[in-house]
């Protein structure tokens, strides 16, 4: 493979980064595939956040976003996705408090229910059961979980 230079990585990273929102741990990712040495993708990356090309905050917003809205991931598989991404607390938090709650209780009632449909189970307790595992696999906290559930139930009544 040919020997990629310092300003041929800038390059290929400020395209990368334009092309859609990426974080600081994906463009490492990239410059180590590239076999871009330690202190050029310091260099490189300084010049990428310099430029914005690069912002944890604006990143971690469309995460958050996106993982809500299109993939319906509740705020602990959020958290857990940032922090693989190596997102900082600091950075998201804000923006994770920022989901409104009706919104984010709306979104696990339909998933609920939906999954209700699907799921076979010999009685209420065991469908519930079923039902929590699903959604805390999704990421949504027992407390809410608990609250869509109970509500749910009585519709069902």
């Amino acid at each position: 493979m040919k020997e990629i230079t310092e300003q041929e990585a800038l390059s290929k990273a400020a395209a990368y980064c334009s092309s859609a929102e990426h974080c600081t741990a994906e463009v490492v990712a990239k410059l180590d595939a590239w076999g871009i040495p330690a202190e050029g993708q310091a260099r490189i990356l300084a010049r990428l956040v310099q430029e914005h090309y690069i912002d944890e905050a604006r990143y971690a917003r469309f995460y958050i976003n996106d993982k809500f809205r299109f993939n319906k991931w509740g705020r602990n598989k959020i958290i857990q996705g940032l922090r693989a991404k190596k997102i900082p607390a600091s950075v998201y938090a804000v923006e994770l408090e920022g989901i409104d709650e009706e919104d984010y209780l709306d979104i696990l009632r339909s998933l609920l229910e939906a999954k209700r449909r699907d799921v076979k189970a010999r009685n209420s307790y065991e469908r519930d059961c079923k039902l929590i595992r699903f959604a805390l696999g999704r990421g949504y906290e027992m407390e809410a979980i608990r609250r869509c559930l109970s509500v749910s139930d009585e519709f069902m009544d």
